[in-house]
């Protein structure tokens, strides 16, 4: 390892790291909130905000990630006058934002597709039994619907947040010092193939981070499916002559 070049790199990369992290953690936290009410409606019963749910799901699912970082960070420049009028030049003139406002509307339909699928497959049944109990929409969705859809979504997020991790890297292309910027810098400046490496294993430790954390959140949920019923034995009846 060439230690006068991770002096002069090192402390940038890891800058870069956490501009990484901030970026996929608030995306992925704000997605989550919007997530849910968007998933509602595409299974909701009113056509037109079923519609329009859809709609966006499938425009954010069916386009790449990096063809809508282009159209809200260059498209706005398009439209600079509209946005100052508006005071919103402020947000689409800074990279980070626009790669932020980017990584949420993306996060937010891919999220919202996971929840609807677990909702969907949840039995009908559950649904007619709090009927019958007289349960409110509200307590049946989020005391018998909700706890068991999160289950069921639960790989499928942790799978989502891994994705946005690695594909955070595209937010370079638009000079977003992140990990991978901050690596192409410095290798602009050094020619040392070796900063490559370096981001390379911080991905990897991201990721790995990711799925052990994903996986002691799973099993803490599930704790209750992993409990047996004890066998009760039965009283032993001995047959004496009489």
């Amino acid at each position: 390892m060439n230690t006068e070049l991770l002096a002069n790199y090192g402390p940038k990369i890891l800058w870069g790291l956490v501009v990484t992290l901030e970026l996929v953690l608030t995306s992925a936290l704000i997605g989550a909130v919007f997530a849910l009410p968007l998933a509602l409606l595409r299974n909701g019963e009113i056509a037109v905000f079923r519609y329009l749910a859809k709609a966006y799901i499938v425009f954010f699912r069916a386009t790449p990630l990096l063809g809508q970082i282009f159209l809200i960070y260059y498209g706005a420049g398009q439209i600079r006058g509209e946005l100052t009028s508006l005071g919103l030049w402020w947000f689409f003139r800074d990279a980070y934002l626009c790669a932020l406002f980017a990584f949420t509307l993306n996060t937010t339909a891919y999220q919202a597709e996971i929840l609807r699928g677990a909702l969907s497959s949840l039995p009908r049944g559950q649904l007619e039994a709090a009927n019958s109990l007289g349960l409110s929409r509200v307590t049946t969705l989020f005391h018998v619907l909700l706890p068991q859809a999160l289950i069921m979504a639960l790989r499928p997020l942790g799978n989502e947040l891994i994705l946005s991790l690695k594909a955070s890297a595209l937010a370079s292309v638009i000079t977003v010092p992140e990990l991978m910027q901050a690596t192409k810098l410095a290798f602009s400046r050094s020619f040392d193939f070796q900063v490559y490496i370096w981001a390379a294993v911080l991905y990897l430790i991201m990721v790995e981070t990711i799925r052990r954390v994903w996986g002691l959140l799973e099993w803490y949920l599930t704790r209750h499916l992993r409990r047996r019923a004890t066998p009760v034995s039965k009283p032993s009846i001995s047959l004496q002559k009489a």
